[in-house]
């Protein structure tokens, strides 16, 4: 049989989360081993496909430039739409002048079917453009992901999905409800990229904490098994919600042989008043008790927070308690997002909305508090040894990695620090780097 997608070439872009860049590269891979190869600049691409994210207004704007840009690129091709945003606005990716095809959340796993479909003589070409999704409580495919794309690291997919329907949120409409593969399976896909000489893998997915709650295997068990697995020296988890950051996780990750002092909470709010309006599960004082409960056990930790301004409802007040909440706590840097307007959610019954001025003012006081803290954290760490794992360096860039606690780490130009790529070496952290992003190493003679 004739391989219809052989010698082809593909473009890919990807906004959004971790997982939707897992995804992305899973996509490639799978082409790639249909004969199609990435498109080299300059080059035009058969197939481009835009993988997008819906999580706030202007995400759903940079998808609708994206799609638009990659047809201009690429006259021509054929263009599939997939992600959050073609899940929730489908009708409106498929009235986009140049798409070919947009799949939901349930529907992208069959991308390799729908290609070959599209291209070959049985469909007519004014049938080409469609859209294929199903309502949320459809989506009950998983697809499984362990790639890196053009990154060092690789990024484990080992949960799908959430249940939590926070009232700011249409991630659940977008992905679906919380499903999880097996632990065996996920085993499976570590020892294959160990084998292929992989060292660190982030464990990615939408509230990977709920990992487990339909099949019995609980995500404390998941990070046990894929603790004994050979070859890889180090895992990291990217997001844990703190009502499921059990304290025996904690417990765990701070005596495991691969997993790192390294944590992301998503907090959202400092006051109690706006975290109950958003429908989260756990206060203030649980979130308190799982940051100190990680300084004591890995005082070294750091620990990243997610944190939301100006969502409806959140007074003068709120927004006070937040901020005198986050500088109390001895975590390391804020990722912070101010509240977007999202359709069918249920914060649109909020009264109190806060004007975008006030989102702006408030955003960049927690982003100063935020430079502060992780600058004070990068500030201890200078004189100490630490090992260092180095990526790849994009061209005309200095090479940096990062420690385990992930201190970004860079070191001084030279010609052959390229041979460093994925390799763990012993560094001395001596100083900031020109924007304090990161601290500039010197190696240290291997023993």
């Amino acid at each position: 049989m004739t391989n219809i997608f052989q010698g082809k070439k593909a473009a890919y872009f990807t906004l959004g989360c971790k997982l939707n860049f897992s995804e992305t590269s899973t996509f490639a891979k799978l082409l790639g081993d249909m004969g199609v190869m990435p498109v080299e600049k300059g080059e035009c691409a058969d197939i481009c496909l835009v993988n997008t994210c819906s999580v706030t207004d202007v995400a759903d704007h940079k998808c609708r430039q994206a799609i638009r840009r990659m047809i201009r690129q690429h006259p021509g091709a054929f263009v599939v739409v997939t992600g959050c945003y073609a899940q929730l606005s489908p009708t409106k990716v498929n009235a986009i002048e140049g798409v070919d095809l947009v799949l939901g959340s349930n529907e992208k796993a069959r991308l390799i079917q729908y290609l070959a479909e599209a291209w070959t003589e049985k469909i007519p070409p004014q049938a080409l453009h469609r859209q294929h999704t199903v309502p949320t409580k459809d989506i009950t495919t998983f697809q499984p992901s362990c790639s890196r794309g053009n990154r060092t690291r690789y990024f484990l997919k080992v949960q799908d999905g959430c249940d939590y329907f926070c009232t700011y949120c249409t991630i659940p409409y977008a992905r679906g409800f919380s499903r999880s593969p097996s632990i065996a399976s996920l085993v499976k896909q570590v020892e294959e990229v160990a084998a292929e000489g992989a060292k660190e893998i982030v464990l990615t997915g939408v509230n990977i904490g709920d990992f487990g709650k339909h099949t019995g295997e609980p995500f404390l068990s998941l990070i046990q098994a894929l603790d004994k697995v050979g070859g890889v020296q180090r895992f990291r988890i990217s997001s844990l919600e703190p009502d499921l950051l059990t304290d025996d996780i904690i417990d765990y990750c701070a005596s495991s042989r691969a997993f790192m002092p390294h944590f992301h909470i998503p907090l959202q709010s400092g006051s109690d008043k706006v975290l109950r309006l958003m429908h989260r599960r756990y206060d203030t004082a649980l979130f308190r008790h799982k940051v100190e409960r990680i300084k004591s056990a890995m005082p070294d930790a750091f620990i990243g927070v997610d944190v939301m301004v100006g969502t409806r409802g959140e007074t003068e007040e709120c927004f006070d308690e937040t901020y005198a909440f986050l500088e109390s706590l001895d975590v390391t840097q804020l990722h912070v997002f101010p509240y977007s307007e999202r359709p069918g959610t249920a914060a649109l019954r909020i009264p109190l909305i806060v004007t975008e001025e006030e989102k702006k003012e408030r955003s960049q006081r927690l982003l100063t508090l935020s430079d502060e803290k992780l600058h004070r954290f990068y500030q201890q760490h200078i004189g100490q040894r630490v090992e260092v794992l180095f990526e790849q360096a994009p061209r005309g860039r200095a090479m940096h990695g990062f420690a385990k606690n992930y201190v970004r780490v860079e070191l001084p130009p030279a010609s052959d620090n390229n041979l460093l790529d994925n390799q763990i070496r012993n560094v001395r952290l001596e100083r900031f780097n020109r924007d304090s992003s990161a601290l500039i190493a010197t190696l240290l003679n291997e023993e």
